[in-house]
Formats: C-alpha cells, sequence, structure tokens
C-alpha cells in the first residue's frame, strides 16, 4: 500500500490544565503543559502509530521546536520526504484551556504562514500526489492550498478525503468539498455548513435530515460526530443515514478526538471498509485519544488486527 498523503498544519500547543471547576474570571490551579499539534500533524501520528503508511505535506521551522517535532514524526515513521522547512511562520501555536472534565473552556491561535507551503504544491504537488494511496486534507489552510490538492487528486484518480479547520475556505469552496471522497465535520460545522440549527438535537434527528442535506450539498458521503452520542453517516445512495455509536472511555483531554476519529474512518475507507465500519475505526480512535493528554492515539500497531477478532 502507498502512502497517504495527509496535507496539513503543525503547531505546538501550550495546554492548561485546571485542577478545579475552571473559574474564567479568577486563577485556577493546575497544569501546564507543552504538546505537538496541529490538525494535519495529528492525522499523521495517528496514522503512523497504528502501523499505516503515511507521508507529510505540511510545514516545519528551522528551530528548537520545529527540529523537536520533526525528530518525533521520524521515530514513529513518517515519510518527511514532502515536508517544507522554512527559516520561521511554519507552525503555529495553540494556547488551550481545559476545565475540570478535560472540555476545552477557551483558546487563542497563532496560524502559520501558508505562502510556503502553497508555492510547495504549485512546484511539487503533481509528485507527491501521483504517488499517494489517497489524500487527507487540512480543507481551511488556505483556499490555493486546497485547489491545487483537488486538482491534481482529480487528475490522478486519488481519493480525498476533507477535514475541517476553521470553515473559512469550506464555506466560501463548496465546489471543493462537492469533489471529496468524504467529508467529516462536528455538529458545530455541520450547523454552519448546512444552515441548520442543531442545538438540542440527538443522533436520531441527524440521522432523519442528513441524507437531504447531503443529497442537497451533492456530497459523496458525511460523517458528522456529535461526542457523546456518537456519530451520524450518510453516503450517496444509501437509503438512509446510520448512527455509529460512541465507544465510552474515561475522559482526560478531549483535543484531537475529532482528528483521531478522522484518521480512524479514513484509514478504514481506505482498507476497504463501509462507511458503517470505518466509522466504527474512527470512534475506537477518538476513544483512545481523549483518555491520554496527548493529542493522537497511543502506539497501537496492532489496531486493525484487533478490531477484525470483535
Amino acid at each position: 500500500m502507498n502512502p497517504t498523503v495527509v496535507i496539513g498544519t503543525t503547531f505546538v500547543d501550550i495546554k492548561g490544565f485546571s485542577k478545579n471547576v475552571f473559574d474564567p474570571q479568577g486563577r485556577n490551579i493546575g497544569e501546564v503543559k507543552f504538546v505537538h499539534g496541529g490538525v494535519g500533524r495529528n492525522v499523521v501520528e495517528n496514522f503512523a502509530n497504528v502501523g499505516m503508511p503515511v507521508s507529510y505535506v505540511g510545514m516545519l521551522e528551522d528551530s528548537a521546536i520545529g527540529l523537536e517535532v520533526e525528530n518525533r514524526l521520524k521515530e514513529i515513521g513518517t515519510d518527511l520526504s514532502f515536508v517544507v522547512k522554512v527559516p520561521d511562520h511554519g507552525i503555529g501555536m495553540w494556547l488551550a484551556i481545559l476545565d475540570e472534565k478535560g472540555d476545552l473552556a477557551a483558546s487563542i491561535s497563532k496560524m502559520p504562514d501558508f505562502t510556503y507551503l502553497e508555492e510547495h504544491l504549485q512546484a511539487h504537488g503533481e509528485e507527491i500526489i501521483r504517488q499517494a494511496e489517497a489524500v487527507a486534507l487540512e480543507v481551511d489552510l488556505s483556499e490555493k492550498v486546497a485547489e491545487l490538492a483537488v486538482k491534481f487528486a482529480k487528475q490522478y484518480g486519488k481519493d480525498v478525503y476533507a477535514i475541517v479547520g476553521n470553515l473559512s475556505v469550506v464555506m466560501a469552496r463548496r465546489d471543493l468539498i462537492r469533489q471529496t471522497k468524504c467529508f467529516i465535520c462536528n455538529e458545530i460545522e455541520a450547523a454552519k455548513f448546512f444552515d441548520k440549527d442543531l442545538s438540542g438535537c440527538t443522533a436520531e434527528d441527524v440521522r432523519i435530515w442528513l441524507p437531504e442535506a447531503a443529497k442537497r450539498e451533492g456530497l459523496q458521503s458525511v460523517v458528522v460526530t456529535m461526542g457523546e452520542q456518537g456519530a451520524v453517516y450518510y453516503e450517496q445512495g444509501a437509503p438512509s443515514a446510520g448512527i455509529c455509536p460512541p465507544c465510552p472511555t474515561k475522559v482526560v483531554d478531549t483535543t484531537g478526538a475529532g482528528d483521531a476519529f478522522f484518521s480512524g474512518a479514513v484509514m478504514g475507507l481506505i482498507r476497504g471498509a463501509s462507511l458503517a465500519e470505518a466509522s466504527g475505526y474512527g470512534a475506537r480512535l477518538a476513544s483512545a485519544t481523549i483518555s491520554r493528554e496527548e493529542n493522537s492515539c497511543p502506539m497501537d500497531k496492532a489496531f486493525f488486527d484487533r478490531l477484525r477478532e470483535l
């Protein structure tokens, strides 16, 4: 199997974990940790940690932090042949505050400069995507990056799997989303994309309206994750949508859960699983991720072997 090409961002997260009930107006005692992050980087690490071949197309810096991130990805077997090394502004930073339950209470992001990545894909995109098994695209990096990724994937017949960032490109370029194999988002992102008030909706409510919404937008397949309610999935031609139940676990940190679900689901689809089965892989990988302080799943090279035995 050729490597899956992941096009996305690298971040370093500064996370504050509140020990007691979080007070947004007061001082909170807890722990502060630096964690490797970024949607694209998280997805890459998830792939590598379960033994799926993966190639990263993102940016790293010629800095101490950049070298630390690079070495970690190399150690777990990531192909970094197509990473862009830049002097600065290649790595973003995310300041996150987690409450006593491990849920995100507040955050501030410093974004990297995507110009370097745009130029890199313009020059080498065909070569990168031609040898790929599939493309996992963090859509909202920039419109140019998304355009180039979808263009070259279409040219070489490669499936594109889309994960949402901040919705800036997704909302402006729905035509690009329609060309992806599967669009995976959470319920908040789905509400904005489909222009539907989902407040108070159950997974069953979403299961009922999702098929018509997906058809209207011309989506091949879509998955909406709903936290403790699981995920709702639908693919073109199916008579109805389905619900994937969550995998209960002790929650330590919910950041990275969506990236882990996306990773597991895409891995399953690449390996020929149905959308229902792939959603189950995503749920299990998300569960494993939120039970730890890292932004990615634990090392588990036997992940798929164990699932086949269930």
